[in-house]
């Protein structure tokens, strides 16, 4: 049986996330360079893109660039900016043809002027599609998306634009750069690895988690919906007792 058969359509997340990893080590077992194994994990966010839209998911979002990854090698870095405008240019037109809108969070001004040209004419071009929508993390930490939310909403309270009592959890999260996602429902995580590295910290809290040992360049469709069809074995319970829940 196809997993995808095994999926129940009614129980269908409507985000998941991704942690990227394993690219480096997946190289290195074949003798290459850390950006060979970035270059190979192309297809797997390829692949990943069709299986979450085969079975109806309205939202991905991976983590594609963290801002500690800037103190990686010079050389690896601008290899990875050169690699994410090839990619953006190439797979642009099949994400507008397949209803895909583009996405993107993080500080995105630290990345260099051609990739946020190419990223802006993506999501321009993409913007009007309502099928999925893939949301790209580039230059993105969760702790520096919290202290810029913090600091956003103080400057507010300084303007007296806001009053501090104005400042809830709801009011908060509606000024993360995730305000316009629903938090997600599934965090997925390549490579064995069981950390979430300063990724969605706020957006995670009541995720459920999926570690694989499969590093990201040979994660297919099948390892998608592996993740899919075990978030579906648990019950999601939000601080309730099992008895609570309908």
């Amino acid at each position: 049986m196809d997993l995808a058969e095994r999926i129940d359509k009614g129980r269908i997340p409507r985000h998941v996330a991704l942690i990227m990893d394993g690219n480096g080590r997946w190289a290195k077992q074949r003798g290459k360079e850390r950006v060979f194994g970035h270059e190979n994990g192309v297809e797997a966010v390829r692949q990943t893109v069709k299986a979450a839209a085969e079975i109806g998911i309205p939202y991905l979002t991976f983590f594609a660039f963290s801002t500690e990854n800037w103190c990686r090698p010079p050389r690896e870095v601008s290899t990875l900016m050169e690699l994410l405008v090839n990619a953006i240019r190439e797979e642009t037109p099949e994400l507008n043809e397949n209803g895909v809108r583009l996405m993107a969070i993080g500080n995105l001004d630290e990345l260099p002027k051609a990739c946020r040209k190419q990223l802006q004419e993506a999501m321009d071009l993409t913007a009007g599609n309502s099928k999925l929508t893939v949301c790209v993390a580039l230059s993105y930490s969760s702790r520096w998306e919290i202290a810029h939310t913090a600091r956003l909403l103080a400057e507010k309270v300084s303007n007296n634009e806001i009053n501090p009592e104005d400042i809830d959890q709801e009011f908060f999260a509606k000024h993360l750069q995730t305000s316009h996602l629903p938090e997600p429902d599934l965090l997925i995580r390549t490579s064995g690895e069981l950390r979430v590295s300063n990724f969605l910290l706020w957006q995670i809290a009541y995720s459920e988690l999926y570690f694989t040992p499969v590093f990201w360049p040979d994660f297919r469709r099948k390892h998608f919906f592996q993740a899919i069809i075990d978030f579906q074995r648990r019950e999601r319970r939000f601080g309730k007792v099992g008895e609570q829940l309908p």
